[in-house]
C-alpha cells in the first residue's frame, strides 16, 4: 500500500476504510451556470455536509472529489466538511472535457491564472510542460492557491473524440504524474476513447497500473472493458443509482463478468453525484446512502447466487481497491 493525499493531509492508505471513488460534494460550473442548469449546481455547503453525514452514519471513510479546476470547485467548503465530519476527502487537479473550457475563468482564480479570459485561452496558450507544472503545483503546495492538496491528477474526453487541446491536457497530467507519483484519473464521455487514452499515455511511458477510467458503466460493453483491464488499469463503476442510463441489472452484470475473468481487484464502485436531483437534502434524492444502503446488499446477493463471495467482492472494490488506486506510487 502507500501514503493517500486528502484535502487535510496525508493517510496511510489502510486507513481510508469504506471508499467512494468518484464524486462531487460542493461545486458550481461555470459552464452549466452560465446556462442556467441548476440541477447541475452543488452550491449549498450546508446541504453537502448534511450529504457526507448521511454517508458517515452508514460507515462510510473516504469520499473521492473528482472536481476538477474548470468545473467549479469550492475548495474551502469541501475541506471544513471534511474538517467537521471525520470524513477523508480527495481532491482532484487536472481537467476536465474540452466543451467546458469555454467558460470564463472565475473571479477567484484571476490571482492565479491573470493573463487569460478563459480555460480554452489558457490551456491553448500554455505549453505542455507549463500545463504539467500547474498541475504538480497542485498537489505539492494546494488547490487554488489553497493549503489543501491533491491527492489525484485528472485528464477528460468528450464523446467520440480527443481534441488537441485534450491531448495536451492528457499529456500534461501524464508528465505530471511521473513527477509526482500521484494517480490519475480518466473523464471517458459516455465510456468512449478510453483505448485511445491509453496510447497517449503509453506514449508518454505512463504504467497504467496507476490510472482509474471512469464512467465505464456508461458504455456497457464487455469486451471493450476487457481490454482496458488488460492493461492493469482500474475500471470506475460510477453511476449507481443512475436508472436513465441503465438498470443496476447492467452495471452488476457487467461487474461480475470482469470478475469472471479475475480482474476483481481492478474494480471502483461509485455514483458521480453531481446533481441536485441525486441528493436528498438538496431535492429528496437516493443521496450517499443509496449505494451503501441499498445496492451492496443487492449485488452481494446477486454476486452470492452467481457463485461468488458477494462479501469479499464488495470489501474489495469499496475497501482493498481504492487503498490500492489512490496511494502515491514510488
Amino acid at each position: 500500500m502507500g501514503i493517500v493525499r486528502t484535502l487535510i493531509g496525508d493517510v496511510e492508505s489502510k486507513d481510508l476504510g469504506f471508499t467512494y471513488s468518484h464524486e462531487h460534494i460542493v461545486c458550481t460550473p461555470p459552464y452549466w451556470h452560465n446556462k442556467g442548469e441548476n440541477d447541475l449546481l452543488l452550491d449549498s455547503p450546508s446541504k453537502s455536509l448534511k450529504e457526507v453525514k448521511d454517508f458517515k452514519k452508514v460507515g462510510g471513510k473516504t469520499i473521492v472529489d473528482a472536481t476538477a479546476i474548470d468545473y467549479g470547485r469550492d475548495v474551502e467548503s469541501v475541506s471544513n466538511i471534511s474538517k467537521e465530519t471525520g470524513v477523508h476527502i480527495i481532491g482532484t487537479a487536472g481537467f476536465n472535457k474540452s466543451f467546458l473550457w469555454a467558460s470564463k475563468i472565475p473571479e477567484h482564480l484571476q490571482k492565479i491564472l491573470p493573463a487569460f479570459q478563459t480555460y480554452n485561452h489558457w490551456i491553448e496558450a500554455a505549453t505542455i510542460n507549463e500545463l504539467s507544472d500547474f498541475v504538480i503545483s497542485e498537489v505539492e503546495e494546494g488547490l487554488e492557491g489553497t493549503k489543501f492538496k491533491a491527492g489525484q491528477v485528472k485528464f477528460g474526453t468528450g464523446y467520440n473524440s480527443i481534441t488537441p487541446l485534450e491531448e495536451k491536457t492528457i499529456r500534461a497530467v501524464a508528465r505530471a504524474h511521473k513527477e509526482i507519483k500521484a494517480p490519475i484519473h480518466s473523464h471517458t464521455e459516455v465510456g468512449t476513447m478510453a483505448l485511445e487514452q491509453i496510447d497517449i499515455l503509453r506514449s508518454e511511458g505512463i504504467n497504467l497500473e496507476y490510472v482509474s477510467f471512469g464512467h465505464m458503466d456508461r458504455n456497457p460493453d464487455p469486451y471493450y472493458h476487457e481490454q482496458i483491464a488488460k492493461t492493469g488499469a482500474f475500471l470506475s463503476f460510477d453511476g449507481i443509482g443512475k436508472i436513465k442510463y441503465a438498470p443496476e441489472s447492467t452495471r452488476i452484470s457487467l461487474i461480475l463478468e470482469l470478475v469472471k475473468k479475475g480482474y476483481e481487484n481492478q474494480i471502483l464502485i461509485s455514483g458521480d453525484t453531481a446533481r441536485k436531483s441525486y441528493f436528498k437534502h438538496y431535492a429528496y434524492g437516493p443521496g450517499f446512502t443509496f449505494i451503501k444502503n441499498k445496492w451492496v446488499p443487492r449485488f452481494e446477493e446477486e454476486a452470492t447466487n452467481a457463485g461468488f463471495d458477494g462479501e469479499k467482492l464488495i470489501e474489495k472494490f469499496f475497501i482493498k481497491n481504492p487503498a490500492n488506486c489512490f496511494s502515491f506510487k514510488v
